[in-house]
């Protein structure tokens, strides 16, 4: 009877273990989904233990991305706040123009604070743009 309890009280643990990692997993994708800042590329997620960076975000989620105590950090940037929470898809040419007049006045160092930046004021890359920002980012990381 004792052995019964202790397995079914095990499998219960089990099972909310799951489903509180199930949870995490859905809230994290849906937070990163909403900043427009993840790849649509399949190789995975960061691991949730602390594991190696998987180079799918424009800062390292593990170390910056969604710091909640972060401050907004402007780079002479303040126009493009007009843009936050318009989809890059529908940013008419200037607007586009705009972001990337910007990007291109960065220095290296200065692009993954600008995408902390960018992504606490809820503003979306397009898609040219974030691209050379991940490539930027990526290369930043493996040089340390």
């Amino acid at each position: 009877m004792i052995e019964l309890a202790i397995f079914i009280l095990l499998g219960l643990v089990i099972l909310i273990i799951f489903e509180l990692r199930a949870r995490k997993k859905s809230n994290s994708e849906a937070v990163q989904q909403r900043s427009g800042l993840t790849s649509n590329s399949d190789s995975g997620q960061l691991a949730a233990d602390g594991g190696e960076c998987c180079g799918q975000h424009l800062v390292c989620e593990r170390e910056t991305l969604l710091q909640t105590n972060a401050e907004i950090e402007y780079f002479d940037d303040e126009e493009l706040d007009a843009l936050a929470g318009i989809n890059p898809e529908d940013f008419t040419k200037e607007q586009h123009e705009e972001i990337r007049a910007v990007f291109d006045t960065l220095q290296e160092k200065d692009v993954p604070a600008w995408c902390r930046s960018i992504q606490l004021r809820n503003i979306a890359l397009p898609q040219d743009i974030r691209e050379e920002a991940l490539l930027i980012c990526r290369e930043r990381r493996q040089k340390k």
